[in-house]
């Protein structure tokens, strides 16, 4: 798996629908892992926790909907981004997909470009920080899909964590992160990372972007922050 790659989680029990989603995203070079029921999908989002769910209406040990609501209901996974994938179309049905958390709405049959780009979309709007476009501040960018970062267009040398640190930061410039938002949305509930490993990861990262350090600022008694000015 390349790192830091946008996983994708599909909850859907028919194999063919399965392999038209797969086929659907296959540009993108996310990490797609297929569940067919409703437990299969809950502890997989409990062993790794996804950027997107395309959800099924109908599964086999319970409705889709009662996932999106048990998902909704937790707080480590109610900010999951979720397509739901459904043969039903009557306007009520997606009223109560949409009211029951579904952030997306696709009725089968659909097209493989139409769930590409509703995808795309979702991603772009709800985590920024796992879209494929160049990322940049001043004199720096950063490149997703090759994983690289580069300062004056010259490549640097940058760690896993500080990677990941810049690139969410990237996407949300000019906004104040204390260390355990920091933790949480970057690292996530699950990594077993102590609030003060947080300042080391940045003095690490200032430490690689050499002169372009000031891009990250720290606020007094808040945490950090990526700012031009």
């Amino acid at each position: 798996m390349a790192l830091d790659q946008t996983c994708v989680l599909i909850v859907e029990d028919e194999p063919a629908i399965i392999e038209l989603v797969k086929f659907s995203l296959r540009e993108t070079l996310w990490d797609v892992t297929a569940v067919q029921n409703a437990a299969e999908a809950w502890t997989c989002v409990g062993q790794r926790i996804p950027q997107l769910i395309l959800l099924d209406w109908m599964l086999p040990d319970q409705s889709g909907l009662r996932l999106l609501s048990r998902l909704r209901a937790d707080r480590n996974f109610r900010h999951i981004p979720v397509i739901m994938l459904t043969a039903k179309s009557m306007e009520e049905d997606k009223i109560a997909g949409l009211d029951s958390g579904a952030d997306d709405y696709v009725t089968k049959p659909f097209s493989p470009r139409e769930l590409l780009a509703r995808s795309k979309a979702l991603l772009r709007r709800k985590a920024p920080e796992h879209g494929q476009a160049v990322m940049g501040a001043g004199a720096v960018k950063l490149d997703p899909v090759s994983c690289t970062v580069s300062i004056e267009d010259e490549k640097i040398e940058i760690g896993h964590a500080e990677f990941k640190l810049l690139k969410f930061l990237l996407a949300h410039p000019e906004r104040v992160f204390s260390r355990s938002q920091l933790l949480d949305k970057v690292w996530g509930d699950h990594a077993v990372i102590e609030e003060r490993t947080v300042d080391v990861h940045v003095l690490r990262l200032r430490k690689a972007l050499g002169q372009s350090e000031q891009l990250i600022k720290t606020v007094r008694s808040v945490g950090y922050m990526l700012s031009e000015k």
